[in-house]
């Protein structure tokens, strides 16, 4: 799980907007570049490569 001091610090390395962490705690969402950004052992991975796109319409299953 990662910390949400360090979340508030995070932004989306395409859009540098906020990120939000995804229901299941498993990645960071970018709502306005609609990408996933993994994080592995408490680490996001914030690379464009490491992301996954997201369909606009599941955004809604995304929390703060």
């Amino acid at each position: 799980m990662i910390d949400i001091r360090v979340l508030e610090m995070l932004v989306c390395p395409l859009t540098k907007t906020r990120l939000t962490l995804s229901a299941d705690g498993t990645e960071l969402i970018s709502v306005a570049a609609h990408l996933a950004f993994p994080i592995r052992d408490g680490v996001p991975m914030l690379s464009i490569d490491e992301a996954r796109e997201i369909d606009p319409e599941d955004m809604g299953q995304h929390r703060v």
